[in-house]
């Protein structure tokens, strides 16, 4: 909106207080819909057991962290292996290893069972699976969850169970046959054993039946620190090796990277600099973006027509009357005379001098008067219209030679091009007024 000189005019234009206030909600809701997110988040991973069960870094209920920790402050070197040859490579560079063993995804094939066995003197391997007792210890099997124990004592000569004295009942058990060598300690009564000691030509393996004997939850209960610690502090080195997707041997037809030539790596990389590299050479070189003026022509009536239903749908109906004004007081300054750059005053006090009409008035006319409805602007726009008569009245010249007599406002300038939008347009009679 043009301000004139000496006016008050009223802002129409949203601020942003305004614009913020329309998008409250929006805002509110978004942040609300994120922190529902978080907390969803944080409830789900405190509820989940999270991480590997019985890592040694695992701090989780599920995870065994308390048992490490207290075997390397007992002074156990405690060393985790991810891969059946990161634990072979541990192996040899101790001279008496204990190996810790779990495998509960079933990683390991016939062929890697076989070789673990061999690694270390001593191997404890907790919640065996079906494949590793038919490779390992083909006449123990699973005897199901012991709901108690036949007495205090482990009942074997096993020395860390003998130093556990029992453990908690509940856990699962592995059976033994009648006439089997294997020794097993802690019987539940029906040929079951929550703890199995069978002796290999390469190693003294432990089975453990039950792995919340050593986990972070259980480790406390009955005498299973004492027998978790027995088993495993037995030297100096202890490897605790957990099997991942490395271990699984690869089976099927070549990956389309073991297909593709080494050649075509590098150069795809190449590719990429050398097209960045372009990218910003060419854009450094254009410059930014320039904003030019289209060759479109808008006729005047179809300009008037859309800011006047833009006016009417945003009921701006202030905007809309200064929009008249302005073409209005350009004008009457031409046909009192004055120049376009003539301040408004001059022109309020030349109209009303032609006309007799009282400057407070004209001034009404002219700036003062706010409409507060539809009925207002219509009045307003009428007694513009009224004015401007009145002045041609008094005048008594015509319209062309009114335009003529007037001074120039500046020096002549060079005809517009017909490329430029034009917004204002010279009535063709005194009743119209064109924005």
């Amino acid at each position: 909106m043009t301000t004139l000189a000496g006016t008050d005019a009223v802002a129409t234009t949203p601020t942003l207080r305004a614009a913020a206030r329309r998008s409250r909600f929006w805002v509110l809701a978004g942040v609300g819909a994120l922190l529902v997110a978080i907390a969803a988040t944080l409830l789900a991973g405190a509820g989940s057991g999270g991480g590997t069960p019985l890592a040694a870094d695992n701090a989780a209920p599920a995870g065994a962290r308390a048992l490490a920790e207290v075997l390397r402050q007992q002074g156990v070197r405690v060393t985790t292996a991810k891969t059946l040859d990161e634990a072979r490579t541990l192996a040899a560079a101790s001279a008496d290893p204990t190996l810790f063993f779990t495998d509960p995804n079933g990683y390991l094939s016939n062929d890697q069972l076989s070789t673990l066995a061999g690694l270390a003197p001593r191997t404890v391997v907790v919640a065996p699976d079906f494949l590793l007792l038919q490779t390992l210890a083909p006449s123990v099997g699973f005897g199901g969850v012991a709901d108690s124990f036949d007495g205090p004592g482990a009942r074997c000569d096993l020395p860390a169970a003998i130093r556990a004295g029992d453990v908690a009942p509940g856990g699962k058990t592995l059976s033994l046959p009648a006439d089997s060598a294997e020794r097993g300690c802690f019987p539940s009564g029906r040929g079951s054993f929550a703890v199995v000691g069978v002796a290999l030509p390469s190693t003294e393996l432990t089975l453990v039946a039950d792995d919340g004997i050593f986990s972070n939850e259980e480790i406390t209960a009955s005498g299973h620190a004492a027998l978790a610690l027995g088993l495993l502090g037995a030297s100096a080195d202890l490897i605790w090796y957990q099997p991942t997707l490395a271990d699984v041997a690869v089976t099927g037809p070549p990956s389309l990277g073991e297909l593709t030539p080494g050649w075509v790596t590098p150069s795809i990389l190449l590719f990429a600099v050398v097209f960045l590299a372009a990218a910003v050479w060419q854009g450094r070189r254009l410059g930014p973006l320039v904003a030019e003026n289209l060759p479109v022509i808008v006729r005047a009536s179809e300009t008037m027509e859309g800011r006047a239903r833009l006016y009417a749908r945003g009921n701006a109906r202030l905007r809309a009357l200064d929009s008249l004004r302005v073409a209005t007081v350009q004008r009457l300054a031409t046909r009192v005379g004055l120049s376009r750059l003539a301040s408004l005053d001059d022109i309020v006090l030349a109209v009303s001098a032609l006309t007799g009409r009282d400057p407070a008035e004209v001034r009404f006319v002219l700036v003062d008067g706010v409409p507060a409805r539809d009925r207002d602007l219509i009045a307003q726009s009428d007694l513009l219209q009224d004015l401007e008569r009145a002045v041609i009245d008094a005048s008594g010249l015509p319209a062309t030679a009114a335009a003529s007599a007037a001074p120039p406002a500046s020096p002549p300038a060079s005809p517009p091009a017909t490329s430029t939008a034009t917004a204002t347009a010279t009535p063709t009679a005194p009743g119209r007024m064109d924005l």
